[in-house]
């Protein structure tokens, strides 16, 4: 199955309480950390919820 690359660029500091807990969803919690996920709409979902604060590694 396809995968996305997801680094975490931005703090969940001063963020509402549901987005801080989509980055615990994702595997992200600290600035600059990556993670690899399958490449379901549920994670398209929980990125683009937070796409100020992520970015997608090609």
């Amino acid at each position: 199955m396809a995968e996305v690359t997801v680094r975490q660029t931005g703090s969940p500091i001063r963020r509402r309480k549901d987005q801080r807990a989509t980055l615990v969803g994702l595997g992200l919690n600290r600035l600059g950390r990556t993670r690899t996920l399958e490449d379901t709409p549920a994670v398209r979902g929980m990125i683009a919820k937070v796409a100020h604060l992520v970015e997608v590694v090609e």
